[in-house]
């Protein structure tokens, strides 16, 4: 083989490499191309997905909010709570003294 034939020979390999490359990716972009309504429907989507992400968010504020308002509405209820079982246990106190007193009262009267 001289030298032009194997000068011939590299340069059809080489344009047929190519066709061949060519053609490929031709099939390749046939097959993966993406419709137009693919693209709306994503389009759709991903504007639903922000949406409901907004959503969310403003519900986890909500109950961030609502959260911290009963937990405020609780602590004031319990120290209400505490402050009646304080004034209930000294009336009880108080009255068990004014028994004792009557009772006493009663017996030096006999």
């Amino acid at each position: 083989m001289s030298r032009t034939e194997f000068v011939v020979a590299a340069a059809i390999i080489l344009f047929v490499a190519f066709c061949l490359g060519w053609f490929a990716n031709w099939l390749v972009h046939r097959f993966t191309r993406v419709a137009a309504n693919d693209v709306a429907e994503l389009d759709r989507m991903s504007q639903e997905l922000h949406e409901a992400e907004e959503t969310r968010d403003q519900a986890i504020t909500y109950l961030q909010q609502r959260e911290a308002e009963l937990t405020n509405q609780l602590g004031q209820t319990e120290a209400e709570l505490r402050a009646a079982m304080d004034g209930l246990r000294e009336a009880r106190h108080e009255a068990e003294e004014l028994r004792a007193h009557i009772s006493r009262m009663q017996g030096a009267s006999n």
